[in-house]
């Protein structure tokens, strides 16, 4: 009888139940899910442009090389391309590429989603999917930078944060639609580490609390190591952060322990990625994880209550066994050195005399005219920011002010690391403009219409309209800055980065035409359906995975620019005369040869007239990298017969380049070179077929014979309306190995 009572007691409370949500909370939720859904809407505007033919594609190039890992996955199972190893021997033919030694948690993460939208019924290609991935992360990774401007600032500050990185253009670019590249999970996973680490060791979470977040931490720093190879800058902030607490005194047991939890179990999972194995422990970029944990530990001894001797020969013990450590990990030689591409950010200096790094424009360092172009007035936010955050010297403001110079520094050592300044930058733009309107809201809450400010000689009344006025003119900044751009002329950036095609929508023209140019999907399409999946198709290196993943035929190269000997020997067949060129090819069963260019139409008083010229989009604007890291290797060819006394080179300025102007006046060097005779050979094609003249000289192809050019249906009117007077040719030729042949066998 009692539980009968109890229970209909029970039932009448719930009719009784409200839930109670404020007016500021609704408020800020609402405004969420705006900024949310803004960074979502402008990460699909691409979509304009592939709707059209009926599927979605991948951006860029790399993403191609993230495909087909998840294909695998999907198909094989999520280990597939780990155990046993896959080589990829249409890749980089004949080696191949090993897929193993590749970052997992991209692929894998979406083979797992696909997988469970597949088993829910959603029907969706697998390419589609991993196109639409990057701005669904993107998104999420706006969200969580709500939540880590919440904790370092308020809701304000979070929300501002998150805005703001919503519409970061550098962040636009690796989030948009198709990106499908390690950038879209490092940010992510960046921001999740940073989120968990601080919560982690904030002083007024219990000590449950406290281990929760540790192991979310570890797990996040796992996901972020086995996702983008720009772990090794967090991991190393954390250290230097953790360093510099100690140094001012600010030691805590808590933060041995979150320490100790996150790299002792975060790093000892992500040893079992393949391609970090076990040297990564003994990488020149994380040893210095382990000699703060052995400051940590001294730190920890010395506030001990032990006798002054006793702490004097723990602390030289553990100093030692570091150094000793470390001597015996270098004399052993497995003391691993920091890849190429990650010392030449700390000096930039050093990619000078590495001509297949610098040859990537996202490589370069970045001007500061190129920073403005970038950041815009916000600079100036970011500025009064790093002060506000200075002057209020917190756990977590140091730890934003480590984050926004490091991070400052590598986006000024290379155009690519731009994105690893977004977070920062929003966090501390965020704390500027709130910073700089806290007194003015401060003043507009004020009783009466008058406030009492108090100077050195006088009171002095500040009228609230000069606190509206004030916001106005922030709020006044921040619109012009994202919502006009004056760096640019008035065209907002952010619009700019996020509604233009798809690189191979675009026919890697530097436009947005109406329609899609579709110069690039009718080469790729004729391959697949022409040529068999054996045939070997020589490029450069930037188009290897569009004509080997979507043309389905075997190829030299590509952007994972791993074999960097074999891109040499290609940069040399582009650059050789054809007799040497045939040469090279013939050591990799060479079949065909693409190049991709394209010509500038001339205008004069609105009219079609004159000489048409290389355009220097393509292989034309290309070639001086292919000179320059085939010269790079001279050396090499010189002692393997390819380059005699009589004829090599050293750089693009053995073919006719100079260096002064920037320039090209092609002297019989260049005029012999094979990627000049097959671009001018294509030019008088089209400049045949349509009743132009040409600027440059034409050749006549030896040993080459073309076999398909997409874009010689590209006339002049259509060139000079839809595609900026610029007309792409993609052009495959054929090798004439018969002619060849007898050519070397006739005495």
């Amino acid at each position: 009888m009692a539980i009968k009572e109890a229970l209909s007691r029970g039932l009448k409370g719930t009719g009784k139940l409200r839930v109670s949500v404020s007016h500021a909370s609704i408020l800020t939720i609402t405004a969420l899910l705006l900024i949310l859904f803004i960074a979502f809407t402008i990460r699909v505007l691409p979509m304009r442009w592939e709707i059209p033919s009926g599927s979605l594609g991948l951006n860029e190039f790399d993403p191609y090389y993230q495909y087909s890992l998840t294909n695998k996955m999907v198909n094989d199972g999520l280990l597939s391309p780990y155990s046993p190893p896959w080589i990829n021997t249409q890749q980089f033919y004949p080696d191949g590429l090993d897929m193993s030694q590749s970052l997992p948690s991209l692929p894998m993460t979406t083979a797992v989603l696909y997988s469970i939208i597949s088993a829910l019924g959603v029907s969706i290609d697998l390419m589609s999917f991993c196109s639409l991935m990057a701005p669904l992360l993107g998104t999420f990774a706006v969200l969580l930078m709500y939540f880590v401007g919440k904790d370092m600032g308020g809701k304000t500050v979070g929300l501002l944060s998150a805005l703001i990185l919503g519409l970061m253009p550098s962040y636009i670019q690796r989030s948009s639609l198709g990106f499908f590249d390690t950038e879209t999970v490092g940010v992510l996973a960046l921001l999740l580490f940073i989120f968990l680490f601080m919560r982690a060791l904030d002083p007024n979470r219990s000590f449950r609390s406290v281990l929760l977040y540790s192991l979310g931490s570890a797990a996040a720093l796992f996901y972020f190591s086995a996702g983008w190879g720009a772990a090794y800058f967090l991991i190393d902030l954390i250290a230097v952060y953790a360093f510099i607490l100690v140094l001012i005194k600010r030691y805590t047991q808590r933060l041995l322990m979150v320490y100790s939890i996150t790299f002792g179990l975060g790093l000892f999972a992500a040893i079992n990625v393949p391609v970090l194995s076990p040297h990564y422990l003994t990488s020149g970029a994380i040893l210095p994880v382990a000699a703060v944990f052995v400051v940590l530990c001294v730190a920890e001894i010395l506030r001990t209550n032990i006798t002054m001797r006793t702490k004097t020969i723990l602390s030289v013990a553990f100093l030692a066994i570091l150094v000793g450590g470390v001597v015996g990990i270098a004399v052993f030689g497995d003391l691993t050195s920091i890849a190429g591409k990650f010392i030449s950010v700390v000096d930039p200096f050093q990619r000078s005399a590495q001509p297949l790094i610098e040859s990537v424009a996202e490589h370069r360092i970045s001007a500061w005219g190129s920073m403005y172009y970038e950041l815009g007035i916000s600079i100036l936010f970011f500025l009064v920011g790093m002060y506000f955050t200075v002057k209020n010297p917190t756990n977590r403001n140091i730890f934003l002010v480590l984050f926004g110079l490091s991070s400052l520094y590598f986006a000024g050592s290379m155009v690519r690391l731009l994105i690893l300044l977004a977070p920062a930058f929003a966090l501390l733009v965020s704390n500027g403009v709130f910073g700089l309107l806290k007194p003015f809201y401060t003043l507009i809450r004020e009783s009466g219409s008058q406030v009492m400010l108090k100077s050195k000689r006088r009171l002095s009344r500040v009228g609230k309209e000069y606190s509206a006025i004030a916001i106005l003119l922030i709020f006044g900044l921040l619109v012009t800055n994202f919502a006009f751009s004056p760096q640019t002329g008035g065209e907002p950036r952010v619009y700019n980065m996020a509604y233009s095609p798809l690189a191979i929508t675009s026919s890697s023209l530097p436009i947005a035409a109406n329609e899609p140019v579709p110069q690039w999907r009718n080469m790729v399409a004729y391959m697949k359906e022409n040529l068999a999946q054996t045939d070997v198709v020589a490029s450069w290196w930037d188009y290897g995975n569009w004509i080997g993943y979507l043309g389905n035929v075997t190829t030299l190269c590509d952007n994972t620019t791993v074999n960097a000997t074999q891109i040499e020997n290609v940069a040399y067949a582009m650059m050789a005369n054809e007799t040497q060129s045939i040469k090279m090819l013939k050591n990799y069963d060479a079949s065909y040869l693409l190049v991709f260019m394209t010509l500038q139409l001339p205008i004069s008083n609105n009219q079609l007239s004159g000489n048409v010229r290389f355009g220097g989009y393509g292989d034309e604007g290309k070639w001086v990298w292919m000179a320059d890291i085939s010269g790079n290797a001279k050396p090499r060819f010189i002692d393997s017969g390819y380059m005699t006394s009589d004829y090599q080179w050293s750089n693009k300025t053995d073919f006719g380049y100079n260096m002064t102007s920037g320039v090209t006046e092609w002297n019989d060097m260049g005029l012999n070179s094979t990627i000049y005779k097959l671009m001018s050979n294509a030019e008088k094609q089209w400049a045949d077929k349509y009743g132009f003249t040409m600027s440059e000289t034409a050749s006549t192809l030896e040993y080459f014979t073309p076999v398909y050019i997409a874009g010689l249906e590209v006339d002049p009117v259509t060139a000079a309306q839809q595609y900026g007077t610029l007309v792409p040719l993609v052009c495959l030729y054929k090798i004439d190995w018969e002619k060849y042949n007898t050519s070397v066998t006739t005495p």
